[in-house]
């Protein structure tokens, strides 16, 4: 399969957890999302619990979100078909017996750390699949900021691509996370049929203005930039300074070294525009809520920048009329377009096998 194919339409992996809202979004009024270009409506049962749905009446198609939730189902706002949370039709009013074709495709779902997270594949696979796990989440002396997002015009795969190129901050991040080493140190490439990481150490370098008056130490540090994607768009960029000459791939753990781990999670609505979430994850300061809102600003403001960056990517990409080139700088976005491919096949071939 060909770079070009895995920016055509409908082209997603689907057994794969993805972020489908914030969980605080997810009320008892119907929310209508779309999701992988299939149209889902997300709602409450009574006791909190979240339902995923097809956000289309099987009668005549009107979104189940234009209707209202009935105790722990949903009404269509037609002619009052309603639908449990498992899809079932449990109430037909304006006929004698419920249609046996009256049901709509249901969707597992889970809350966890603030994001609703939705399953897109084959039901069954869900169960045997976890969520990415969250080191220290539970840890009293990390902070994890509420999740957030942004929509972005552009297909998921230019912003995977930014994500593993942690030179592109020496230009599209000039004023908070570039510095001096980050537009020619080289870059460490390891790839795993999970995905790949793109990482580097920079030593003995003043922290970027981003970071600078967030670290616990004076002086120059040891910078560690550390871009990782997982299959399916799942992004973990991990920023640690360590005093200088305490850094290195054999750092030991010292109270002054500052960690910032960037979760990014990026879902297609379709092959022209991208949901992109985010939680930031910090070892210090758990309590100090204007520093959280100051890192959460300033993170949203950096996501802005690569917006607007990526959006004119995929409007150059999709209507080129001359050959783009590639650089080294895109060795991890190759090979994670690789692995990506590899799993689309072997799912494609899963699926022709179920048939």
């Amino acid at each position: 399969m060909s770079t070009l194919e895995l920016t055509e339409p409908h082209v997603f992996l689907r057994n794969c957890w993805y972020v489908a809202s914030v969980s605080r979004a997810v009320t008892r009024q119907p929310l209508a999302v779309r999701l992988l270009d299939e149209p889902i409506v997300l709602y409450r049962r009574e006791d909190g619990s979240p339902v995923a749905l097809e956000d289309a009446c099987p009668h005549r198609k009107l979104p189940l979100s234009m209707g209202r939730v009935v105790g722990d189902a949903i009404e269509c706002g037609y002619h009052g078909l309603t639908f449990d949370g498992g899809g079932h039709c449990i109430q037909a009013p304006t006929q004698q017996r419920i249609p046996a074709m009256a049901k709509v495709r249901s969707y597992p779902v889970q809350d966890r750390y603030g994001l609703l997270w939705i399953w897109m594949g084959a039901a069954d696979e869900a169960e045997r699949t976890p969520i990415l796990h969250i080191d220290d989440h539970d840890n009293p002396n990390w902070h994890m900021t509420a999740g957030d997002s942004l929509l972005c015009h552009c297909h998921y795969l230019w912003l995977v691509d930014n994500l593993l190129d942690p030179s592109h901050v020496a230009w599209v991040h000039r004023s908070t996370f570039a510095a001096s080493g980050t537009e020619d140190t080289p870059l460490q490439v390891h790839a795993d049929e999970h995905g790949v990481v793109c990482s580097r150490w920079m030593f003995g370098q003043p922290p970027p203005p981003f970071y600078a008056p967030l670290v616990k130490f004076e002086g120059l540090a040891d910078r560690l930039q550390h871009y990782e994607v997982r299959l399916p768009s799942m992004a973990i960029n991990r920023s640690t300074f360590a005093p200088a000459g305490l850094g290195g791939p054999q750092a030991k753990d010292d109270p002054r070294i500052y960690r910032m781990v960037s979760y990014n999670f990026l879902t297609p609505i379709d092959s022209d525009r991208t949901l992109y979430f985010w939680l930031q994850h910090r070892n210090t300061d758990p309590h100090d809520q204007a520093l959280t809102e100051r890192i959460a600003a300033g993170a949203k403001a950096a996501f802005e920048e690569d917006r607007q960056i990526l959006e004119a990517v995929h409007q150059g990409m999709k209507n080129k009329r001359t050959p783009h080139i590639g650089l080294l700088l895109d060795t991890g976005a190759s090979r994670f377009r690789k692995a990506l491919a590899a799993r689309l096949e072997a799912e494609a071939a899963t699926i022709g096998h179920s048939q």
